[in-house]
């Protein structure tokens, strides 16, 4: 028997629900899942012609660390255009995904013992990650009752001085479907300013936002731009998860210290994905728009109905894909919630606990599946709250 070799670092990481959630989905047909934040539509058609041209074409081999020269100039048009954010290649890193570039990114700003802000909730990976690094993440409690965003207060509560290098932000956001006003991000990059942190900016819901809500990148404000790395993805937008292909942009040190260690990870983001990814940018985005309008209808129908179930109540989320309903009134924790409805209904949510602390007495339902799947999901959650009421 081989000794005990599996590191602390491994062994103190929480176990994940969205990891049993994709099993669950892939091995039982009989269950409705709410729960895995991958688009239900496939990738448009004009990118899955584009990847077998590019495989004909023999784009099988390594790819520069940074990323190719002309994704990035493609990128570049793109930043410019629709970010309002003014770069160069040298400030651009394509990756494996924006989860792959958090990583980087983090790598190579924090050492041991020093301080990362980050949301609480927040995508579940942000504090893993910290942690991994041996780092220690700051979490600011986000309240319904501030639309999950951001305080100045609750950031300075949080903080520890001299020992914090780096913010994140997540918006449109997972899991609230929470979008930051421009004032609310002028606020954050004057905090950000003050207390010399680098912002890193999550992005990757950048596309779906609803009703009167509108996407600014907070690298484009005043001042920001060598205080933010913005971060983008393909899995999203152009429903490319299995592509594992995503991008950086910000400040040159920083972009260089990333570019050098992706060498010793994965070298460069896969060719073939870099090149499916500059097709995606520079052909019709009409497939992107559909998706835009598809979610919304979803989004419009599973927070109605929400509302309309006794003891539930979700406010309407203006980005991303996700409503966060708010089921404290069962007196439930959000695990057990979550396990009651898969064993009662046959739905599978995910508990709010997930994503950190304050996601206790909400569960995260992602409505990135087809609108006659949700409905029956909404029917079968609604009979079993009846029922649990009638007990």
């Amino acid at each position: 028997m081989i000794r005990h070799i599996i590191s602390e670092r491994e062994e103190e990481l929480p176990a994940s629900m969205i990891g049993k959630l994709l099993k669950i989905a892939e091995e039982r047909k009989d269950i409705i899942s709410l729960g895995p934040g991958e688009p239900d539509f496939d990738s448009p058609g004009n990118i899955i012609k584009a990847v077998k041209k590019r495989l004909e074409q023999k784009y099988t081999h390594y790819s520069p660390p940074g990323g190719r020269t002309e994704l990035k100039e493609t990128i570049i048009k793109k930043l410019g255009k629709e970010n309002r954010i003014k770069t160069m290649p040298e400030n651009i890193i394509v990756t494996t995904g924006s989860t792959e570039a958090i990583l980087l990114a983090l790598m190579c700003t924090i050492d041991p013992g020093e301080g990362v802000l980050l949301p609480d909730p927040g995508f579940l990976a942000y504090k893993p990650t910290v942690e991994i690094l041996n780092g220690i993440p700051l979490s600011v409690p986000l309240y319904e009752e501030d639309g999950f965003e951001f305080t100045t207060e609750r950031m300075e509560k949080t903080i520890i001085p001299e020992k914090t290098n780096v913010l994140i932000i997540n918006t449109p956001s997972n899991p609230t479907g929470t979008v930051f006003s421009r004032k609310r991000l002028e606020e954050i990059a004057d905090f950000a300013r003050e207390h010399e942190l680098l912002v890193i900016s999550d992005e990757a819901y950048e596309k779906f936002v609803y009703d009167d809500a509108r996407h600014i990148s907070i690298g484009s404000l005043n001042g920001m731009a060598e205080y933010v790395l913005t971060l983008h993805s393909f899995s999203k937008t152009y429903a490319m998860p299995g592509f594992r292909i995503g991008y950086a942009a910000g400040p040159e040190n920083l972009v260089r210290a990333m570019t050098k260690l992706h060498t010793f990870t994965s070298i460069c983001a896969p060719t073939l994905s870099q090149m499916a990814a500059m097709d995606a940018l520079k052909g019709s985005q009409a497939a992107v728009e559909k998706m835009r309008r598809e979610y919304d209808r979803r989004r419009r129908m599973v927070v109605k109905r929400i509302n309309e179930i006794p003891g539930v109540s979700c406010i309407m989320p203006k980005g991303a894909f996700y409503a966060f309903p708010n089921i404290k009134g069962f007196g439930m924790k959000s695990l057990n919630f979550s396990e009651w409805l898969l064993r009662r209904s046959k739905v599978a949510v995910v508990p709010g606990t997930e994503f950190g602390r304050m996601g206790e007495g909400y569960i995260r339902i992602s409505y990135a599946t087809s609108y006659e799947k949700i409905e029956s999901a909404m029917n079968k959650i609604e009979r079993a709250v009846k029922d649990l009421e009638s007990v």
